[in-house]
């Protein structure tokens, strides 16, 4: 026999949740063949068999967290044949006792019967090979197991439940409150309520966005940019970018450009506090936050100071396109020095980031408004945008934070300047 661990994943991942088994119990498994769908904080990975033969248990059932170095499931190398004989083994040992015996033959007879009756109940329940094999081990019988499950499935919690419930009459029914009461999510009764479990993505960036607000000094800066200059440029450039490039001339490669010239003069908002020391990176890794049907993931345009425009945008389109389809590998999620998120996309005019932990600094990007501005003595209208720099205080003063906004501002407004910081 042989155990299916999960893997080390990445340094940031220590645990996951089984979001779906491609092989049952039965099954036959290839080495290197996907045995199960695994949930981590950021991606979905598949993972693998190292062996060859027949999927014989599964320790885990589909939403269980796992952690890494875990096993998981039990893979048996002799294939399914192997089980046979051994299956046979029990009867003949118990054939050969039973003549030298027979004063005890009816108390061994009663109680392979007790058994096979208890066994032949506990298959009928529908449960989690992880519960029926914590049932086998503390003697419980899965049919006098409560469940809370809505469709009637005993999982490892009602096990555990049931083995620490007082065995007297009595205390049944004060236990059953404290189920229902655990399990109130669930059991809403009305019909206009939808009850949905929070994915392990979403509990995630829950958690995380709680804890960036209770631990970073978080404050946000705000500013505008006249985007007349850039949508010209664009405008003029745009057949004979997309012709030779094969690419379309978005934002957000100007965007891009503007916050890397912006962060090689206050590099502070490149940081990142680790303990009581802060950690100046000299890269330029450009998360670009992509909203999914799982919720909000940050890919990263890597050495992105040294892409041309057109390699941004085919990153950034790339990056999306593998987010939707929930094809994002670690790699492409991790060591993010700065984010970049547009809300405008969705039509937002002006809002305040959170942090992406643990960087120091998040741009927004608003939806642009035609709006009238004051230009010399004139007023004209111009294609405004609202931006907001939220930053952490501790290290990254307000100074720092306006001159960062103004110097994002003064390149977007005079887009020639995005080719002289290189």
């Amino acid at each position: 026999m042989a155990e299916v661990k999960v893997p080390e994943l990445a340094e940031s991942i220590s645990e996951g949740s089984i979001a779906q088994w491609l092989k049952q119990p039965g099954d036959h498994v290839e080495k290197g063949e996907y045995v199960l769908e695994l949930e981590t904080d950021k991606v979905n990975v598949e993972i693998i068999s190292d062996y060859t033969g027949t999927l014989s248990e599964q320790l885990a059932e589909e939403g269980d967290t796992v952690q890494v170095g875990q096993a998981i499931a039990i893979v048996d190398e002799n294939g399914s044949a192997a089980a046979a004989p051994k299956a046979e083994a029990p009867k003949a040992e118990v054939a050969k006792e039973e003549p030298a015996k027979a004063e005890q033959a009816a108390p061994v007879k009663e109680a392979p019967k007790a058994e096979t009756k208890e066994a032949s109940s506990n298959q009928q329940v529908i449960a989690s090979p992880a519960a029926r094999k914590l049932a086998r081990e503390k003697g419980i019988d899965l049919t006098q197991v409560p469940v809370v499950d809505p469709l009637g499935r005993v999982r490892v919690q009602d096990v555990e439940a049931a083995s620490n419930a007082p065995v007297t009459p009595a205390a049944a029914p004060t236990q059953a409150p404290a189920a229902k009461q655990a399990a109130a999510p669930v059991e809403v009764n009305d019909d206009r309520i939808e009850v949905v479990k929070m994915t392990r993505r979403r509990q995630t960036i829950a958690k995380r966005l709680v804890q960036v607000q209770s631990e970073a000094a978080m404050l946000t800066t705000f500013n505008e940019v006249d985007l007349s200059a850039v949508m010209e440029l664009r405008s003029r450039h745009k057949d004979s970018f997309v012709k030779a490039n094969d690419v379309k001339l978005g934002f957000m490669s100007f965007f891009t450009k503007a916050v890397i010239g912006a962060l090689k003069k206050y590099p502070l908002l490149n940081a990142e506090i680790k303990g009581d020391h802060i950690l100046k990176k000299n890269f330029y890794d450009i998360g670009v936050a992509v909203s999914t049907d799982e919720g909000l993931v940050v890919p990263v345009v890597r050495d992105a100071d040294r892409k041309s425009f057109a390699e941004i945008e085919k990153n950034i389109s790339d990056l999306a396109v593998k987010a939707r389809n929930n094809k994002l590998g670690l790699s492409d999620l991790s060591g993010g020095t700065f984010t970049i998120t547009n809300g405008g996309t969705f039509g937002s005019l002006l809002s305040t980031p959170i942090l992406n932990a643990p960087q120091v600094g998040i741009l927004g990007m608003h939806t642009i408004k035609t709006r009238p501005i004051a230009v010399g003595d004139q007023i004209e209208n111009r294609p405004m945008m609202y931006l907001a720099l939220s930053y952490d205080h501790r290290i990254v003063d307000g100074k720092e934070a306006v001159g960062f906004l103004v110097a994002i501002k003064d390149m977007l407004e005079d887009p020639e300047q995005l080719l002289l910081q290189g």
